[in-house]
């Protein structure tokens, strides 16, 4: 009897992009298995009923070890993930299974954001003035080199945890306060970067092994710059596309990479395309939602596909804009109610509301991609047509939050 063939999907965003893993492993007849260090945090596996096996998914010796005695049941096919802190062990497990995979040393050296900085700027990629900075004295020192207002953020880390743009003195050591005083959660020694604030409109580049399949514009606003709202294709003459795309495929080049997805953060200032970010993975959701709507592409599918050595295609079957806005919290509290999902979700264009919260929970935001509460996702065959779909959309939704009572009361 022939051995089911198996996904092992390690780790995945619990609010964005692992159901569709799964949904997508399972059209292609995979059967999805997700190890993970807190499987309850996936409130899918029990609604889809998918397997679920707990596992310390930052020790390699300990996925080696689970993956082998799943393999004495099941074909495994391919394993793969789109989260940030595993993703390099994931290309170790790939190789000792001689599996397809990412390569795991330009990974880890991608995900230190010091280090790729150091390639980027040898390789003579545009990127923001730098420092790597271990205590006070080193921030302080690094934003009067660079010259306020200064960025600060954690040398590794994803989903803009810790970053925040300081105008002043007082920003800078409050904030470097946070970051070293223990209320930031480190994965590893405490490292800053200190990065000159650049400037200008940002654009966001989806990349898969070396093509560039969309450009997005976004809005990611300070101090934080979380994402806001996104728009695929962006508005870009056709020598502005090239000099993103060009850039894109330097940053490929300069960091080793060039097998699976890849995205790269932008910004256009005075001095043209600058890199804020290079990440060795999938973006989260919207991302994968826009590029099939806009191009009918599924990336996720594609993705897997290459992480099982299927052939894959990248073509595209339509051109439409996409465009999506994420729904944030203007205040700490109690989430009394949510109104409007089932009119919007219903508009004509809209192709996805979604909420990761239900009523009665707490919301206190962090500054990071957490605060988002939901998300819609719209499509059109015009920009101008796209945007008045998603106002419409977000207009028809709203919500109560009850404030957290204050101390003293």
């Amino acid at each position: 009897m022939a051995r089911r063939r198996a996904l092992i999907l390690v780790e995945s965003h619990p609010r964005c992009t692992g159901l569709l893993y799964i949904q997508a492993a399972q059209r292609l007849g995979l059967h999805p298995i997700v190890l993970s260090a807190e499987p309850a945090r996936y409130d899918y596996i029990a609604t889809e009923g998918i397997d679920a096996i707990c596992v310390d998914t930052h020790s390699l010796d300990a996925l080696i070890r689970e993956c082998s005695r799943l393999d004495k049941t099941y074909d495994i096919a391919g394993i793969t993930s789109d989260i940030e802190s595993v993703y390099a062990t994931v290309g170790k497990v790939c190789r000792y299974f001689d599996l397809p995979g990412p390569n795991p040393a330009s990974v880890e050296r991608c995900c230190d954001k010091f280090i790729q900085r150091q390639l980027l700027a040898e390789a003579g990629v545009p990127i923001p003035a730098y420092r790597l900075a271990t205590n006070v004295t080193d921030v302080e020192s690094a934003a009067a080199e660079i010259g306020l207002p200064v960025i600060l953020k954690p040398v590794v880390g994803a989903g803009s945890r810790g970053v925040r743009l300081c105008c002043n003195l007082g920003e800078l050591v409050e904030h470097t306060a946070y970051l070293l005083g223990g209320k930031h959660i480190w994965r590893s020694p405490p490292k800053i970067l200190v990065e000159e604030f650049a400037q200008g409109p940002y654009y966001n580049v989806d990349i898969m092994g070396d093509e560039v399949i969309g450009i997005y514009a976004g809005e990611v606003p300070p101090p934080h710059f979380v994402l806001r709202e996104s728009i695929l294709p962006a508005p870009l003459t056709d020598a502005e596309r090239k000099r993103i795309v060009d850039i894109s495929l330097s940053c490929l080049q300069a960091l080793g990479l060039g097998w699976g997805p890849t995205n790269v953060e932008l910004r256009w200032t005075k001095r043209g395309p600058v890199v804020i970010e290079f990440n060795p993975r999938l973006p989260g959701t919207p991302c994968p939602q826009m590029i099939q709507l806009a191009y009918g592409v599924d990336i996720i599918t594609e993705h897997i596909k290459l992480a099982i050595g299927d052939q894959w295609d990248l073509r595209k079957t339509r051109s439409q804009t996409a465009a999506a806005r994420y729904l944030v919290a203007d205040s700490d509290g109690t989430l009394d109610w949510i109104g409007g999902v089932s009119r919007a979700a219903a508009a004509s264009g809209v192709a996805e509301v979604r909420f990761y919260v239900e009523p009665k929970t707490a919301i206190i935001r962090k500054g990071d991609s957490e605060d988002g509460i939901g998300h819609v996702i719209v499509s059109s065959p015009s920009p101008a047509r796209t945007k008045a779909t998603l106002q419409r959309a977000v207009d028809l939704i709203s919500w109560s939050i009850t404030p957290l009572p204050s101390l003293g009361e």
